[in-house]
């Protein structure tokens, strides 16, 4: 299952990256642009990661059969009418990093207040529903906090044990989700967090990946502390500061087809 942590950790991270997220967000203009997200500003990333908070909060609150099905604002107003109004409009930007602090707010309530066998649906795996919108959250939040910090030009950093973890997500959760890729045969890629000692193993066919954390092969080895692999791999930063043996070609090969979207 890899290494997790604990559900209130979980949502301990999701009010710290919230915070920073947010504080780096109301730090100037919202028009500055975001450098990974090339169609978007910081409004529409503020707008992003608030319509999401809402979704997961839906998702734990309101648990179904399948999860939401949900593309924009509009579609979450029967769930939290006080957060987006009657026709599901976002706030001015003036208002708008505030009305983020609140859906924020309105998530960590959810999470903490939710039984710890909640029986929502799920998307990767963990060890329960709860678990997985936690960790899923924190992460979505950390990725992004990345992202408004390097628009601010603020030098980010992160707790060791928590991008191992968000890493371990990735490699885990969302890389061995089937895509089909144009390979003849399998390529293995080594990913090493020296600073955790953690190690995974990903092998990537043509119809899908699997991921084990022990191997014997690799076809390239990525070599680093685990914050800088996390943004290495979620196609946020240059290489440099990953060490790379191998086949760098494979590279190429992960940021045109590992990549997660919205919607």
């Amino acid at each position: 299952m890899g290494v997790l942590m604990d559900v209130s950790d979980y949502i301990g991270f999701v009010a710290a990256e919230g915070a920073l997220f947010a504080a780096a967000a109301d730090q100037g203009e919202l028009s500055v642009r975001i450098a990974p997200c090339p169609d978007w500003d910081m409004g529409d990333l503020v707008r992003h990661l608030g319509m999401i908070h809402l979704w997961a909060a839906a998702n734990v609150a309101f648990p179904g059969s399948d999860w939401l099905d949900v593309e924009e604002l509009p579609d979450l107003v029967r769930y939290w009418p006080a957060l987006t109004g009657d026709s599901g409009e976002y706030p001015d930007d003036t208002d708008l990093v505030a009305w983020y602090r609140d859906t924020l707010a309105n998530l960590i309530e959810v999470l903490k207040s939710a039984p710890a066998d909640v029986a929502a649906s799920t998307f990767l795996p963990a060890p329960t529903p709860l678990t997985m919108w936690a960790r899923r959250q924190a992460s979505e939040i950390a990725i992004h906090r990345f992202d408004a910090e390097q628009a601010r030009g603020i030098t980010s950093h992160f707790d060791p044990q928590f991008a191992t973890d968000m890493l371990d997500e990735l490699m885990c959760g969302f890389a061995p989700r089937p895509r089909p890729l144009d390979l003849d045969d399998p390529e293995v890629i080594h990913v090493h967090a020296e600073d955790t000692g953690e190690h995974w193993y990903l092998t990537i066919g043509s119809e899908r990946t699997e991921t084990s954390r022990q191997g014997d092969h690799a076809d390239l080895t990525l070599t680093g502390t685990a914050a800088d692999l996390y943004v290495l791999l979620w196609n946020r930063a240059p290489e440099s500061s990953v060490a790379m043996s191998g086949n760098t070609d494979l590279m190429d090969l992960w940021r045109g087809n590992f990549r997660v979207r919205w919607g």
